[in-house]
């Protein structure tokens, strides 16, 4: 048994590495990857699904934010708590519900806030589900845990605190002008560890739980592409 989860879990690491080379975050997160920690981190996960505590993005997604943002066309970051916790719904990229094309609360308010403060439009104005189009201009959209037990928020949030700080590190080191739009007070802790433009706002689940109409996103958006457009670099269009 041991043996086949050795072999299980190597092999679990070689497709991950050839998985995101073509978006160049292999090479950038290669120290972690080829590490002892991230067998420690496919081991958990592993034993999470032998042991029946399933969890969401199926495998194959769970890394699809970086797959969709290519490390050189990197030009903004967000970061929420952690994936949907509610199976076929999340697909890898934080707030995107591309699984069911039905809006998740926390997808509807931060959409709502787009169409207000970006187009001064209402808040209800249909918008497009699947935030790959965020993700092909450039904008990682990352949770600090990459998956999460099903009804279970935060469980993840221990697995990937490792890859977490390394993918930090990366971010801060190699793209400092990038902006970093933090959701959330579990976000906000991780401030401390870059050197980037930081905004700092609550997350749109905060909204949900309280019943709000709309959810204050202090103009973020707009934030952002002031940032982008001071730097040289084309605006999002969101």
């Amino acid at each position: 048994m041991v043996d086949t989860n050795i072999t299980i879990i190597k092999d679990t690491k070689e497709k991950i590495i050839k998985l995101l080379a073509p978006s160049g975050w292999s090479e950038k997160l290669r120290i972690f990857l080829n590490s002892q920690d991230m067998d420690i981190l496919l081991e958990k996960l592993l034993i999470e699904s032998k042991e029946g505590r399933n969890f969401t993005p199926t495998l194959k997604d769970v890394f699809r934010a970086f797959t969709e943002c290519p490390f050189d066309q990197l030009k903004v970051v967000f970061i929420g708590q952690d994936p949907y916790p509610i199976m076929g719904v999340a697909d890898g990229i934080s707030f995107s519900c591309s699984k069911t094309g039905k809006m998740q609360p926390s997808l509807r308010y931060l959409l709502g806030a787009v169409n207000k403060t970006v187009y001064n439009q209402p808040v209800d104005t249909p918008q497009d589900v699947d935030l790959k189009r965020w993700a092909n201009q450039g904008i990682l959209m990352l949770n600090t845990a990459l998956t999460c037990q099903i009804d279970k928020v935060g469980s993840h949030y221990a697995i990937w605190k490792e890859f977490f700080f390394m993918v930090l590190d990366v971010i801060s080191a190699k793209k400092s002008n990038v902006p970093v739009v933090l959701l959330g007070k579990q976000a906000h802790t991780y401030s401390i560890y870059l050197t980037n433009p930081i905004i700092k706002i609550s997350h749109p689940a905060s909204a949900a739980y309280a019943k709000s109409r709309e959810w204050d996103c202090e103009d973020c958006f707009n934030k952002v592409n002031n940032m982008l457009i001071e730097q040289g670099l084309g605006p999002i269009t969101w």
